[in-house]
């Protein structure tokens, strides 16, 4: 492998009351812009203005941070075969899927794709990335 596993951290995951309550705060009063908002899964992205990465408001504790990987099921495999477990396997999501694995040291990471594409600020999904 001549790439590391993880390529970025792709979100970090902030616990909020209400996606309206995190906005109020997040948007309207630190100047973050949205980027998304999906009121299904309870969620809300907000863009970071130096990266890629998302700071994604969540109506549910969540594991953090998202770390961006290539391919979910071949990530999976990779991460086990080294040791590690499956917390959560493979599941399909809009934007591509998503898995939560524990390291040998206990460290949980959430692996997740963008195959199918990336949220839209009206929740909708672009199907390319």
């Amino acid at each position: 492998m001549t790439n590391g596993l993880l390529q970025r951290v792709d979100a970090v995951q902030v616990p909020v009351p209400s996606l309206d309550d995190g906005i109020q705060f997040y948007v309207d009063k630190l100047g973050h812009r949205l980027k998304w908002r999906n009121d299904n899964v309870g969620q809300a992205g907000l863009e970071l203005p130096n990266g890629d990465s998302e700071l994604v408001l969540t109506e549910h504790l969540a594991y953090e941070p998202n770390w961006l990987v290539d391919n979910v099921e071949t990530a999976v495999t990779t991460f086990t075969t080294a040791g590690g477990t499956i917390i959560s396997p493979p599941t399909d999501i809009p934007v591509g899927q998503v898995a939560v694995v524990q390291d040998p040291f206990g460290n949980i990471l959430v692996l997740v794709d963008l195959s199918k594409g990336l949220y839209q600020p009206d929740g909708a999904i672009t199907h390319s990335v």
